[in-house]
Protein backbone atom coordinates (compact mmCIF):
# COMPACT_ATOMS: atom_id res chain seq x y z
CA UNK A 1 0.00 0.00 0.00
CA UNK A 2 2.58 2.51 -1.19
CA UNK A 3 2.09 6.13 -0.20
CA UNK A 4 -0.83 5.45 2.12
CA UNK A 5 -0.74 5.49 5.87
CA UNK A 6 -1.55 2.15 7.40
CA UNK A 7 -2.01 2.34 11.11
CA UNK A 8 -3.43 0.27 13.86
CA UNK A 9 -3.79 1.55 17.37
CA UNK A 10 -4.02 -1.06 20.06
CA UNK A 11 -4.71 -0.14 23.66
CA UNK A 12 -4.08 -2.52 26.55
CA UNK A 13 -2.21 -4.90 24.28
CA UNK A 14 -0.08 -7.36 26.24
CA UNK A 15 3.64 -7.19 25.58
CA UNK A 16 4.23 -9.49 22.64
CA UNK A 17 6.41 -12.58 22.74
CA UNK A 18 10.04 -11.82 22.12
CA UNK A 19 10.07 -8.61 24.13
CA UNK A 20 12.03 -8.42 27.33
CA UNK A 21 10.35 -9.52 30.54
CA UNK A 22 9.06 -6.51 32.43
CA UNK A 23 8.28 -4.30 29.45
CA UNK A 24 5.12 -2.24 29.61
CA UNK A 25 2.00 -4.24 28.80
CA UNK A 26 -0.33 -1.26 28.38
CA UNK A 27 0.80 0.62 25.32
CA UNK A 28 -0.26 2.40 22.19
CA UNK A 29 0.96 1.19 18.82
CA UNK A 30 0.86 2.36 15.22
CA UNK A 31 2.45 1.23 11.96
CA UNK A 32 3.26 2.83 8.63
CA UNK A 33 5.01 1.71 5.47
CA UNK A 34 7.77 4.01 4.24
CA UNK A 35 9.18 3.97 0.71
CA UNK A 36 12.82 3.55 1.77
CA UNK A 37 15.29 0.97 3.06
CA UNK A 38 15.53 0.24 6.78
CA UNK A 39 19.00 1.82 6.71
CA UNK A 40 17.59 5.09 5.37
CA UNK A 41 14.77 5.07 7.95
CA UNK A 42 17.21 4.40 10.80
CA UNK A 43 19.43 7.27 9.63
CA UNK A 44 16.51 9.67 10.19
CA UNK A 45 15.51 8.06 13.51
CA UNK A 46 19.11 8.31 14.78
CA UNK A 47 19.42 12.00 13.81
CA UNK A 48 17.96 13.12 17.15
CA UNK A 49 19.15 16.72 16.94
CA UNK A 50 17.02 17.17 13.78
CA UNK A 51 13.81 16.01 15.57
CA UNK A 52 12.57 19.60 16.12
CA UNK A 53 12.43 19.95 12.31
CA UNK A 54 9.87 17.14 11.86
CA UNK A 55 8.51 16.11 15.24
CA UNK A 56 6.72 17.85 18.13
CA UNK A 57 10.01 18.30 19.98
CA UNK A 58 11.23 21.79 20.97
CA UNK A 59 14.87 20.78 21.52
CA UNK A 60 16.96 17.61 21.38
CA UNK A 61 20.53 17.24 22.63
CA UNK A 62 22.70 14.11 22.53
CA UNK A 63 24.21 13.60 26.00
CA UNK A 64 26.09 10.30 25.50
CA UNK A 65 27.08 8.00 22.64
CA UNK A 66 27.66 4.25 22.60
CA UNK A 67 30.81 2.48 21.34
CA UNK A 68 29.38 2.59 17.78
CA UNK A 69 28.99 6.38 17.92
CA UNK A 70 25.19 6.27 18.14
CA UNK A 71 23.29 8.34 20.70
CA UNK A 72 22.69 6.33 23.87
CA UNK A 73 21.21 9.19 25.93
CA UNK A 74 19.27 12.15 24.52
CA UNK A 75 17.63 15.03 26.38
CA UNK A 76 14.50 16.48 24.79
CA UNK A 77 12.08 19.26 25.63
CA UNK A 78 8.42 19.27 24.61
CA UNK A 79 5.34 21.33 25.31
CA UNK A 80 2.67 18.78 26.13
CA UNK A 81 -1.06 19.58 26.07
CA UNK A 82 -2.55 19.88 29.58
CA UNK A 83 0.77 19.24 31.38
CA UNK A 84 2.95 22.01 29.96
CA UNK A 85 6.70 21.95 29.43
CA UNK A 86 8.45 18.62 29.96
CA UNK A 87 12.18 17.93 29.82
CA UNK A 88 13.37 14.33 29.76
CA UNK A 89 16.42 12.21 29.06
CA UNK A 90 15.87 8.92 27.27
CA UNK A 91 18.29 5.97 27.21
CA UNK A 92 18.40 4.17 23.85
CA UNK A 93 19.19 0.57 22.86
CA UNK A 94 19.58 -0.37 19.21
CA UNK A 95 18.55 -3.58 17.45
CA UNK A 96 20.97 -5.25 15.07
CA UNK A 97 20.77 -4.83 11.30
CA UNK A 98 18.75 -1.58 11.29
CA UNK A 99 15.93 -3.39 13.12
CA UNK A 100 14.97 -0.39 15.22
CA UNK A 101 15.58 1.20 18.59
CA UNK A 102 13.92 1.18 22.03
CA UNK A 103 14.03 3.74 24.81
CA UNK A 104 13.26 4.24 28.47
CA UNK A 105 13.25 7.41 30.52
CA UNK A 106 16.28 8.12 32.66
CA UNK A 107 15.37 11.58 34.03
CA UNK A 108 12.16 13.61 33.72
CA UNK A 109 11.18 17.15 34.77
CA UNK A 110 7.53 18.04 34.35
CA UNK A 111 4.20 16.22 34.42
CA UNK A 112 5.43 12.82 33.22
CA UNK A 113 6.67 9.97 35.45
CA UNK A 114 7.89 7.46 32.89
CA UNK A 115 8.27 6.98 29.13
CA UNK A 116 8.96 3.72 27.31
CA UNK A 117 8.84 3.05 23.62
CA UNK A 118 10.35 1.63 20.48
CA UNK A 119 10.56 1.89 16.74
CA UNK A 120 10.60 -1.57 15.17
CA UNK A 121 11.66 -1.75 11.52
CA UNK A 122 10.78 -4.59 9.15
CA UNK A 123 12.38 -4.15 5.74
CA UNK A 124 9.87 -5.50 3.23
CA UNK A 125 12.31 -5.04 0.32
CA UNK A 126 15.11 -2.60 -0.63
CA UNK A 127 12.59 0.16 -1.25
CA UNK A 128 9.97 -0.33 1.46
CA UNK A 129 10.09 -0.65 5.25
CA UNK A 130 7.27 -1.21 7.71
CA UNK A 131 7.81 0.91 10.84
CA UNK A 132 5.95 0.10 14.05
CA UNK A 133 6.02 2.61 16.92
CA UNK A 134 5.02 1.42 20.39
CA UNK A 135 4.93 3.65 23.44
CA UNK A 136 3.62 4.11 26.93
CA UNK A 137 3.63 7.25 29.04
CA UNK A 138 2.89 7.33 32.75
CA UNK A 139 1.71 10.75 33.89
CA UNK A 140 2.25 12.24 37.36
CA UNK A 141 -1.39 13.34 37.53
CA UNK A 142 -4.35 10.98 37.44
CA UNK A 143 -6.23 10.92 34.13
CA UNK A 144 -8.61 8.34 32.73
CA UNK A 145 -6.81 5.63 30.75
CA UNK A 146 -8.65 6.45 27.55
CA UNK A 147 -7.51 10.10 27.78
CA UNK A 148 -3.86 9.05 28.25
CA UNK A 149 -4.11 6.57 25.36
CA UNK A 150 -5.67 9.24 23.12
CA UNK A 151 -2.69 11.49 23.85
CA UNK A 152 -0.32 8.60 23.15
CA UNK A 153 -2.17 7.88 19.88
CA UNK A 154 -1.66 11.50 18.77
CA UNK A 155 2.06 11.23 19.57
CA UNK A 156 2.41 7.91 17.72
CA UNK A 157 0.44 9.08 14.66
CA UNK A 158 2.33 12.39 14.50
CA UNK A 159 5.72 10.69 14.86
CA UNK A 160 4.98 8.10 12.16
CA UNK A 161 3.59 10.64 9.68
CA UNK A 162 6.50 13.03 10.40
CA UNK A 163 9.05 10.21 9.98
CA UNK A 164 7.49 9.14 6.67
CA UNK A 165 7.50 12.71 5.34
CA UNK A 166 11.10 13.28 6.48
CA UNK A 167 12.42 10.02 4.99
CA UNK A 168 10.52 10.20 1.71
CA UNK A 169 11.20 13.93 1.31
Amino acid sequence: MEGKLREETLANEPASAGREEGTVAEQTEGSITIAASAEDVMAVIEDFEAYPEWNDIKTAKIEKKDSSGRASEVTMEVKAPFIGDVRYTLAYKYRADNGGVSWTSKEIEGGIKDIKGEYELDELDDEETKVTYRMSIELKMKVPGFVRRQGEKQIVDGALKGLKKRVEG
